[in-house]
């Protein structure tokens, strides 16, 4: 299995001639309790993130995606947390992590946020995904440090470690993106991105334990 280069981490869940890898298939039955638990969270952050993040996306396009520069923009960014959200479904199976009961909430909270940036301006809702990228780009990067005591004996942990990294640079992809089409001009820049950041960082916490 082809999984040392980064970019290729994350399409080994969506090959099916994969599918029965123990990478893709199995979860670590060598650790404790807590180390456990602390998978689990992480997943299932993970996922509810990546649910959001596909609502957020929605909404601007019901808002913007008429728009040809504007729409193809969204619309690239959504299809790659799309392909996120699929893995992240797979991940969440593989290692037996119950999904997040704030599902739907997270649906609706993504589109209302999505649709009322986008409703304010294209700039605004760049300056909506700059926020949300550069909180979601700094958990990955603390949930790498988090999941270091995994053991590398089992063949998922390696390659959970390399869609993080993947994803993590994705977003913040999306962060630079947002930020080179002008998201730092929209009106009230420094206090739309403290009230988004702000219910990203709330909503990670209550997504780890609920």
């Amino acid at each position: 299995m082809a999984t040392d280069a980064r970019k290729l981490a994350s399409s080994v869940y969506l090959d099916q001639t994969q599918s029965k890898h123990p990478a893709v298939s199995t979860t670590p039955g060598n650790i404790t309790e807590e180390q456990r638990a602390a998978l689990d969270a992480a997943l299932r952050v993970d996922q509810a993130g990546e649910v959001a993040a596909n609502w957020i996306y929605m909404g601007q396009m019901a808002v913007l995606g008429r728009d040809p520069k504007t729409g193809t923009l969204i619309q690239e960014m959504w299809d790659q947390e799309k392909k996120h959200l699929a893995v992240m479904d797979k991940l969440q199976v593989q290692h037996r992590v119950r999904p997040t009961l704030l599902t739907d909430v997270a649906k609706v909270a993504g589109f209302g946020l999505g649709a009322t940036t986008a409703l304010l301006g294209r700039e605004a809702a760049m300056a909506c995904t700059e926020a949300v990228e550069t909180v979601i780009g700094e958990h990955y990067d603390d949930q790498l440090k988090e999941i270091e005591w995994l053991p590398d004996d089992h063949p998922s942990v390696p390659l959970l470690r390399e869609v993080i990294k993947e994803f993590r640079d994705d977003e913040l992809e999306h962060l630079d993106i947002a930020v080179d089409n002008y998201s730092q001009r929209a009106p009230a820049h420094a206090l739309l991105s403290s009230v988004v950041g702000l219910g990203c960082k709330v909503a990670i916490e209550f997504c780890k334990r609920v």
